[in-house]
């Protein structure tokens, strides 16, 4: 049986800390792997704007080579419609029956769990593993493993931002990916 981290978002783009949080859980609950879950459309983030899915696949794709425990798990993008946890995890379960799985998410999401759709049932399904995230509690009535990492405060509207107003990215996002944006003109 395989221990597989899930870390799912719109990776929009994926930065050097979607890294360090996939690291720092990889090696805190000794997994064997982390699946990049891209949502194709979060349902918290209907009325945002959301890069394409082909860009944002690239994007993860770049951002873990090199990177063996990574792995990419497309199965949202290949779906139609609103990405619900519940469903995907429904999936993932029937198909990946022996192994056992941790759904990462940070403080935002962790405040923002009484909300997701059918969560009485996916806490059943799936363990949850929340980081901490500035600003943000770590308290729920639903039960999580906490890991602690070292706090790198970027978040991908942050780096939208900063490609918007011409700074710099040089830290913030793998260098292919970085090179991946500036050749496609993603954010401009």
């Amino acid at each position: 049986m395989r221990k597989i981290g899930i870390l799912g978002g719109t990776f929009d783009p994926p930065h050097n800390g979607h890294l360090l949080i996939a690291y720092e859980v990889l090696n805190a609950l000794n997994l064997d792997e982390v699946w990049f879950m891209p949502a194709h459309v979060p349902p918290h983030k209907q009325d945002d704007h959301v890069s394409c899915s082909i860009h944002r696949l690239e994007m993860v794709k770049k951002a873990i080579s090199g990177h063996k425990q990574f792995k990419l798990q497309p199965i949202e993008l290949e779906r139609e419609g609103s990405s619900y946890s519940y469903d995907t995890i429904k999936i993932l379960k029937e198909t990946y029956i022996e192994d056992e799985l941790f759904f990462i998410i940070g403080g935002d999401m962790i405040e923002y769990l009484p909300k997701w759709y059918k969560i009485e049932e996916l806490v059943k399904m799936i363990t949850f593993v929340g980081v901490g995230r500035a600003g943000y509690s770590n308290d729920s009535i639903y039960p999580i493993i906490h890991v602690e990492m070292p706090l790198f405060e970027v978040s991908s509207s942050f780096i939208r931002e900063r490609y918007k107003a011409g700074g710099n990215t040089e830290v913030l996002v793998p260098p292919l990916v970085k090179k991946y944006i500036e050749e496609n003109r993603i954010y401009e």
